[in-house]
């Protein structure tokens, strides 16, 4: 069983970085597509970024341009860099597989606000 930590979320203000990690417990890890993802308060959790074992990499509109997803086989971790953050970028975000399939972790909180 796959575990995920997630770690690096804090309070930023708009216009500023912030860099997630999330680590992922065992060595299956690399043969699998993973994705970030985020849930806002009263919003359904949603898809932000997805990197392929190979490392081909998809986003969302909303953080398009601003976000990078990368990950490191080798430390069986995922990151993402968030660059320009905006207030609507608050949320817990979580990592896992893409499709998801393994149990939730307990995510890392985002806050964007001056």
């Amino acid at each position: 069983q796959v575990q995920l930590v997630e770690s690096g979320g804090g309070l930023v203000q708009p216009g500023g970085s912030l860099r997630l990690s999330c680590a992922a417990s065992g060595s299956i890890f690399s043969i699998y597509a993973m994705g970030w993802y985020r849930q806002a308060p009263g919003k359904v959790r949603g898809l932000v970024a997805r990197i392929t074992s190979g490392g081909t990499t998809t986003y969302a509109d909303s953080v398009k341009g601003r976000f990078t997803i990368s990950r490191d086989n080798t430390k069986n971790t995922m990151y993402l860099q968030m660059n320009n953050v905006k207030p609507e970028d608050t949320a817990v975000y979580y990592c896992n597989a893409y499709p998801v399939i393994w149990p939730w972790g307990q995510g890392t909180q985002v806050t964007v606000s001056s």
